[in-house]
């Protein structure tokens, strides 16, 4: 089986829930998606999506990515798509980093792997372990009432499980975690994300105060010395996410920072075959860990849950189906979450169709 073909195609994807906010002023309303077709030689093709929050949330924005996919494919022409390492190869030979482009390519060549032996991802890499995956959603950081009146809304759709955004103010922050988690439901599960953007005192300032709570702290400073500091002035549980790239920041974030938890991105390591190494080790050292992407619809949210489904479920906190953040869908809307929980698509490969007609003609296309 050969590559023959490549197609990009592009469309706008916006939040649903008006403007998203994140630590330090970044947000986003609305951001441009590539989604990619690879075509075999025999007829079978294969999805992905590489999309972005925003430019200055990851070194990486819909320019570049856009860019390193035209890129990128011209050297897969030719190649067998279910030669995965050797893809990886091929695409690190010619580009260094620009993992969420990767990712569109390898998530597609999954997907022809899985038609042409038809079988699901998540049957091919560790087999379905969960039907019943616990689906989480973002607060944007807002004032309290705001984030309150989110909550009660996305609650009341079976959402039991919010990500509060902080890394603003650390006392304001402190604050607004508190009013939001005391007067929401107690059988709510809620942690905080800072996405890299407190400083060590203000981490620690914030911590201090939310030390009763006990909430989960996810990514509160870049640099992982930072993060290993706070163990020193406070006990609450660490969760690792920008700072999560390679094998070696894994064992750092073990080791050195005590952390508990990672957030496995697909687009930030670069597809399905590095999120599932990774997710891989990370049960191998008995750590919990988060199964996302750095943005996406239908395409990224089918690609997420299989990596999710087929996670060993006790070590699995919590997955996103972005396609529930945004307004637009390729796929029909599919996979879906009811009352808070998900599934993956049991079809083979991803397991979706994209509607050709929402997405309108290829912007490139790349022959052998």
């Amino acid at each position: 089986m050969k590559i023959s073909a490549i197609e990009l195609y592009e469309y706008d994807l916006t939040y649903s829930h008006g403007t998203y906010i994140m630590s330090k002023g970044r947000s986003a309303k609305q951001q441009p998606s590539n989604l990619v077709r690879i075509i075999t030689d025999d007829g079978i093709e294969g999805w992905g999506e590489a999309a972005t929050l925003s430019g200055n949330y990851l070194p990486v924005f819909a320019g570049s990515t856009s860019a390193a996919l035209r890129e990128l494919a011209p050297y897969l022409l030719g190649e067998d798509p279910r030669k995965f390492t050797r893809l990886q190869r091929v695409m690190s030979g010619v580009l260094m980093g620009q993992a969420n482009a990767k990712n569109a390519f390898d998530v597609a060549c999954w997907d022809i792997f899985g038609k042409s032996v038809g079988l699901p991802i998540s049957a091919m890499i560790g087999g379905v372990l969960s039907t019943d995956l616990p689906i989480f959603e973002a607060i944007p950081l807002s004032s309290a009432q705001n984030s309150i009146d989110y909550v009660h809304k996305r609650s009341a759709a079976g959402i039991k499980r919010f990500q509060i955004k902080v890394g603003d103010d650390p006392i304001a922050d402190a604050t607004r975690t508190r009013e939001l988690i005391e007067s929401s439901d107690k059988d709510i599960f809620f942690f905080i994300d800072a996405n890299a953007g407190w400083t060590f005192l203000e981490a620690a300032t914030a911590m201090r105060k939310l030390e009763d709570l006990g909430v989960y702290v996810e990514q509160p400073c870049l640099d992982l010395a930072d993060c290993a500091m706070l163990r020193k002035v406070s006990s609450l549980p660490l969760v690792i996410d920008e700072s999560l790239l390679t094998f070696a920041d894994l064992y750092r974030a073990k080791y050195e920072v005590s952390a508990g938890a990672l957030n496995i991105k697909l687009g930030r390591l670069g597809g399905i075959t590095h999120a599932v190494n990774m997710r891989n080790a990370a049960q191998n050292l008995g750590m919990h860990f988060c199964i996302e992407d750095v943005w996406g619809g239908d395409v990224t949210a089918a690609a997420v849950s299989h990596v999710a489904a087929s996670a060993q479920p006790e070590y699995l906190m919590h997955t996103s189906f972005f396609n529930d953040w945004t307004n637009e869908h390729v796929a029909g809307y599919q996979p879906r979450q009811f009352n808070g929980r998900g599934a993956a698509p049991t079809g083979p490969g991803l397991g979706i169709e994209i509607d050709r007609d929402f997405i309108g003609a290829p912007v490139a296309t790349f022959r052998a």
